[in-house]
């Protein structure tokens, strides 16, 4: 297959190896616990690894090749949950290494789920939305061994949303013979979608950062600017939340490039600018700069909300932030980890800060199961106590440990998991 870079791309260029640094961090996290050998060797490795070759045919009747991935780490706690994510950067370590942290994100947050990850390597932006939907079905096809309410269910990622979701349903639903609106999350809310699930990972990683804010006596919002990579799903509705509860957002970025203005962007009028031009970058009323740029302004809060690997040891010395709220899965290398806690940054990790989008995913499959659905209200409310609760039993291991609070939230979900191993033992 002859495929094309995106517009933009090097922005992300040079991203360090995922998968290396999900592993170390787990290496760093079960030094600290007492756990038997064997547990910690089992739970490094994947349970099972799916790669699909598969033909879509384009609009001018040529048939094209694609590659997708399906990956469960593990489903000790339940069937495995995870995104699917459309993009040209996709590897099969990338998705070992996300299925990993799902692992862990949903055993921090309590959820009765294994992680999981998927992705297809592909430009979305290329396709038509025919192609697409063939491309989406073809892949779900591919993946129908594995997929059902009780052992894999999938859910939005990066470069795939509700319609993408609806085709996967879709497709399972027409294989099986009847509707199974629990087979994915994600979905519109009028085949069984929840409220409230598109704004979910932003809306949390801000409830997250309110929460490490109010722990340091910073109650008054218009006092906190915040600095936002990534404008998609999670970043726009990080970046939205936070205007509406008054914070000064003072700069928002994609793969493009990003907009700055040291006196707060007016988001409403930035994501209305970035619906009709398809970008935040070159909104008039803000200075332009790059994704390297945006990262080092100076700032109260930076919330890396784009993709994984773009805090490396050699940016983090340039950082000019009081704090780092994780939006994005991954998106701090291990050794930033270090140049950070050195210069006392605090850092709230992605397992915990973005872990709204599979809590609300959850309330969704619980709801499908029931054929019983909540309100926004009642989903919010539920979302908010689940985090704090997640972020309180971090604290109380950092605290207890005396480690930092990823390595906290790392022992907190990776202890979990091995618990209900041990319980469960090692079959046969």
């Amino acid at each position: 297959m002859v495929v094309s870079m995106k517009h933009g791309q090097t922005a992300f260029d040079h991203v360090p190896n995922a998968y290396e640094t999900a592993l170390s961090q787990y290496d760093r996290a079960v030094k600290h616990l007492s756990l038997d050998e064997n547990v910690v060797e089992y739970m490094r490795w994947p349970r099972r690894e799916f790669t699909v070759n598969f033909p879509v045919r384009r609009d001018n009747g040529r048939i094209e090749m694609f590659t997708g991935y399906r990956v469960h780490h593990n489903t000790v706690m339940g069937p495995s949950k995870g995104g699917i994510r459309y993009s040209m950067n996709v590897t099969l370590d990338e998705v070992r290494a996300l299925a990993m942290w799902m692992t862990w994100k949903c055993s921090l947050v309590n959820l009765p789920y294994g992680g999981a990850k998927g992705g297809v390597l592909v430009d979305p932006k290329t396709l038509s939305v025919r192609e697409k939907e063939g491309l989406t079905r073809r892949y779900a096809s591919e993946l129908i061994p594995l997929l059902s309410p009780h052992s894999d269910i999938p859910a939005p990622d990066m470069g795939t949303g509700p319609q993408e979701m609806a085709w996967i349903m879709d497709t399972y639903s027409m294989t099986v013979g009847y509707s199974v609106p629990a087979v994915v999350t994600g979905k519109p809310i009028n085949i069984g979608g929840s409220q409230g699930r598109n704004e979910a990972t932003g809306r949390g990683v801000i409830i997250c950062m309110i929460e490490a804010l109010k722990r340091k006596g910073l109650t008054n919002p218009g006092d906190i600017s915040i600095v936002v990579q990534g404008f998609g799903n999670v970043g726009l509705h990080a970046a939205a939340y936070a205007y509406e509860l008054g914070y000064k957002v003072l700069a928002v970025s994609d793969v493009e490039g990003g907009v700055y203005n040291p006196n707060g962007l007016d988001i409403p009028a930035v994501r209305a600018w970035a619906a009709e031009h398809n970008t935040p970058y070159g909104y008039p009323k803000g200075e332009r700069v790059s994704n390297a740029e945006l990262l080092t302004l100076p700032c109260d809060v930076l919330i890396p909300a784009a993709m994984e690997g773009q805090i490396t040891e050699h940016n983090a010395p340039h950082l000019r932030t009081k704090m780092i709220v994780e939006g994005a899965n991954g998106p701090t290398t291990t050794g930033a980890d270090d140049i950070i806690n050195d210069r006392g940054i605090q850092l709230v990790p992605d397992i915990l800060a973005n872990a709204g989008g599979v809590t609300v995913s959850y309330f969704e499959w619980v709801q499908g199961l029931q054929a019983f659905f909540w309100d926004t209200d009642e989903v919010f409310r539920q979302l908010e106590r689940i985090l704090v609760k997640a972020y309180d039993a971090t604290v109380h291991m950092a605290e207890d440990h005396g480690v930092d609070m990823r390595t906290a939230a790392q022992m907190t979900a990776i202890k979990r998991v091995a618990d209900a191993l041990l319980t469960r033992g090692f079959y046969p």
